[in-house]
């Protein structure tokens, strides 16, 4: 019997438009402390993605307006303004309906990617969920994917997607893993392919065959 072939996805700026919905909760949350679109503008600014921590982003959110979220707030309310493509999920489930076992690998805390999962209904659209902050590992490291794999009942072997070359791409290669790039950001790692959308990545990983040449460990 054939084994199980794995695919992996990272979740925010991938699976889910991140960015999107941090700008709709921007202006909700703005509306609701009396502040105008400076405010929005200020906290698309300085998000960067993402990447800023939540407790700096909104230590200066409070020191430029005098009023800031807190970060369980935060956490809470966010989640609720990400919205999933009908077309991913279904994507998501007709990989698994060709016999491919999936993945979402994701850096984060527990409680905002879990809500996030839950509220698009990928948690249950993926054979498996790996939050960097319940394992103690983030990506790029190796082992977060292998213990994704493992969750998913699949063999470390097969594709890594993400928007993000030093933790998706990168992460991928040190996992032995082939890798998709959507978006147009750049910078080593290459990736073994590059696409614009979610939704080119789900096509193209469909038509790829059963068993595709390894690609070997990395030694980060």
């Amino acid at each position: 019997m054939p084994r199980s072939r794995l695919a992996c996805f990272d979740l925010d700026n991938t699976l889910i438009d991140r960015d999107a919905a941090f700008l709709d909760w921007a202006r909700w949350w703005s509306t609701e402390v009396g502040l105008g679109e400076v405010a929005v503008e200020w906290l698309v600014a300085h998000d960067n993605k993402g990447f800023t921590p939540r407790l700096e982003l909104f230590a200066g959110l409070r020191e430029s307006f005098g009023v800031a979220p807190t970060v369980d707030s935060y956490d809470r309310e966010h989640p609720l303004f990400i919205q999933v493509d009908s077309a991913v999920l279904d994507g998501l489930g007709q990989l698994r309906a060709a016999g491919w076992r999936t993945a979402v690998v994701t850096n984060g805390t527990v409680l905002q990617q879990t809500l996030k999962l839950e509220h698009t209904g990928i948690a249950t659209a993926v054979d498996f969920c790996c939050i960097s902050e319940a394992v103690g590992i983030h990506k790029p490291d190796a082992r977060i994917f292998a213990l994704a794999a493992e969750g998913a009942g699949a063999a470390l072997d097969g594709w890594m997607v993400g928007d993000q070359p030093a933790h998706d791409i990168q992460g991928g290669h040190n996992a032995g893993l082939h890798t998709i790039l959507i978006g147009s950001a750049s910078g080593p790692p290459a990736p073994d392919h590059q696409v614009a959308s979610i939704h080119e990545a789900l096509t193209l990983l469909r038509a790829m065959p059963d068993h595709p040449t390894a690609r070997p460990c990395s030694e980060k």
